[in-house]
């Protein structure tokens, strides 16, 4: 807990804090097991380090187990931790300056926090460190932790939901969900100025459960009127950011006040990654050398985090590791900080969308998946979307109205009307493919870029992610309105011709009409946003940053679809109905369209309401990733 912790060993050169404080022990060697201080009885040594020894307590007054950790009177601990309330932090209750001891030893201070039965994840990591990868799932954070309460002498709990949710989880998962939750714990820090600085196994301790919480800011840098970062820098170093690295090394010039939350996230990477595997990242084998000094270890190390995760760590990843879940610790590991996680709140959606098998499946696809070679041809797609099912409404209107008026009208006018809606139909499509790539401009270059390994500003990302969650309503709807424009164009065409209609003919060619745009807007509006939700729209999501603001377009998307249907639903019934305008002699001449108008849009229907449960699948799948609150 503290963190100097003796009984970490995970790679004792590495894992030491820099000792860049000095302390008089002589005042913290006089405490031991049996003690009485103030209102708390000493019962047991849970750790002791350079600048720190910690008990298990019993506060008398309150008649409760407590955590009292005593050091020297210095430093701004309480206040930090002060400014800390969250499910995911060790609660701090109080401090207790103690009398000056007579020994001229410096003055020390009882700090009194939360106690968790459950051991710390430095404890974890031996687990997994003696258990075949094959054997590894949530039961072994179970066990461990039921280890380190049976010597603590405490009771695991009969019931808990969230033992059970554990029970059922992979390793990966199981890191991803610890993942989760100390990304969010350094979220809530890092949003009120503090970075924690220390994060490794042995400062995340773990309550009966299984929840971890984050412990030991005694070397945070707060923004607390009069705190100085460099007095309190430190850190173990093997967990340590390569800034972080800079900042303690005196040949290079940035200082612990350079620091910002990405240094934490880069240690969590550290930690998450070695209880994923069992082993760091990094190649530090150079920087154990006893014989070289501070400064030349600092510099081998410095050099390990530049050449980035080593080949060796990468085998090390488990068969059944997601690609989603690599791809988040990898840009957790980031050397450059622009290039990590912005912040923890990101990187704990992120997280959730690890743990989700559909949501990582659409935004990390299998390598040889056809929605990854399908992302290139956006235009041909949605071309061909939109130009199959208003082909078929083309030929059946244009059957119809060749049955119906076409035919009856005199040569002069029906060569002038063919003319007319020969060049009205040069002109509408042409128009209507200028809009559309005028729309997809962002979707047509953005991703190109993403995938050629450019930068893209982060407002370019926002847009481009926005358009593709609204581009396939827009393009329906400008396919629907040029549907009946045309539909004007043709019938004003025959009014100033002069050749008049019956009433029945009216209505049927207005119905017709509307048949004719509502399958220029309902089939390209479910092939397009299939398209845009399993290819386009995931892709994003390895980018960019605050993806809660798309959780109202993805629901509006989810009711689109349902209206969409309905229109889907409406063809056949608006065909039938439409077929009761025309007269007997009529209905005998139209028999071909109507009958296909009326079989193919049942079959419409189907593949419509097919695709609309898959997109709702996926939906509702990036909802619980996109949607997700990642604080409490």
């Amino acid at each position: 807990m503290s963190p100097t912790v003796s009984t970490e060993a995970t790679r004792p050169s590495l894992d030491r804090t820099a000792t860049m404080h000095s302390t008089d022990r002589r005042g913290l060697d006089r405490f031991e097991a049996g003690d009485r201080v103030g209102d708390f009885e000493l019962l047991t040594e849970l750790g002791v380090g350079a600048f720190a020894r910690v008990f298990l307590a019993r506060q008398r007054s309150m008649q409760r187990l407590v955590a009292v950790k005593i050091s020297a009177d210095s430093g701004t601990e309480p206040q930090t931790l002060a400014q800390l309330d969250h499910a995911y932090i060790v609660r701090v209750f109080d401090q207790l300056v103690l009398d000056p001891p007579e020994d001229g030893s410096p003055r020390l201070r009882l700090l009194y926090m939360q106690f968790l039965p459950g051991g710390t994840l430095l404890d974890l990591l031996r687990w997994v460190r003696a258990t075949p990868p094959a054997e590894r799932d949530g039961r072994l954070l179970l066990d461990a932790i039921d280890a380190a309460m049976t010597e603590k002498g405490e009771i695991r709990p009969a019931d808990s939901s969230v033992r059970h949710e554990i029970a059922r989880l992979s390793w990966p998962d199981t890191v991803a969900w610890l993942g989760r939750r100390l990304a969010a714990a350094l979220d809530h820090a890092a949003d009120r100025g503090v970075l924690h600085r220390d994060v490794k196994p042995a400062n995340v301790l773990l309550t009966a459960e299984g929840v971890p919480k984050l412990a030991d800011f005694n070397i945070s840098f707060s923004e607390t009127a009069g705190t100085s970062p460099l007095s309190y820098f430190g850190g173990s170093l093997a967990y340590m950011s390569p800034e972080q690295l800079e900042a303690s090394h005196p040949g290079y010039d940035r200082t612990a006040a350079d620091l910002d939350a990405r240094s934490d996230l880069f240690s969590l990477g550290v930690l998450l990654w070695e209880l994923l595997t069992g082993t760091k990242p990094f190649d530090d084998t150079n920087a154990d050398d006893p014989t070289w000094c501070d400064r030349t270890r600092l510099e081998a190390i410095l050099t390990s985090r530049s050449n980035g995760v080593s080949d060796y760590a990468l085998q090390q990843l488990p068969p059944d590791c997601p690609p989603a879940l690599r791809r988040v610790l990898l840009r957790c590991l980031e050397p450059d900080r622009t290039d990590r996680w912005p912040d923890g709140d990101v990187l704990a959606t992120q997280f959730d969308l690890s743990q989700d098998a559909h949501a990582r499946d659409l935004v990390d696809p299998p390598p040889n998946s056809w929605r990854i070679r399908l992302r290139p041809v956006l235009f041909p797609i949605m071309a061909l979307s939109i130009a199959i099912p208003n082909l078929l409404a083309a030929i059946y209107n244009a059957q119809l109205n060749t049955a119906l008026i076409v035919d009856r009208l005199d040569p002069s006018t029906r060569a002038t009307l063919l003319r007319v809606a020969g060049a009205t139909n040069v002109v509408f499509f042409a128009f209507g493919a200028a809009i559309l790539i005028y729309l997809a401009r962002r979707l047509l270059i953005i991703p190109r870029r993403l995938r050629a390994g450019s930068d893209c500003h982060s407002s370019s990302l926002d847009r481009a992610r926005q358009d593709s969650l609204r581009l396939g309503n827009q393009a329906v709807t400008i396919a629907s309105v040029l549907w009946l424009m045309a539909a004007a164009v043709f019938a004003a065409t025959i009014g100033f011709a002069g050749n008049g209609l019956t009433i029945r003919t009216v209505v049927h060619f207005g119905l017709a009409a509307a048949i004719c745009a509502a399958i220029a807007m309902t089939y390209p509006f479910f092939l397009i946003t299939l398209y845009l939700t399993r290819c386009v729209y995931p892709l994003f999501l390895h980018h960019g940053e605050d993806f809660r603001r798309d959780r109202q377009a993805l629901t509006g998307l989810i009711a689109q679809c349902r209206r969409y249907l309905i229109a889907a639903a409406s063809i056949p019934l608006v065909a039938g109905i439409g077929a009761t305008f025309l007269p007997v002699e009529d209905l005998r001449t139209t028999t071909t369209p109507l009958r296909a108008i009326c079989v193919g849009g049942v079959i419409g229907f189907v593949v419509s309401y097919a695709v609309f449960r898959i997109i709702e699948a996926d939906i509702r799948a990036l909802l619980r990733v996109v949607g997700s609150r990642t604080a409490g």
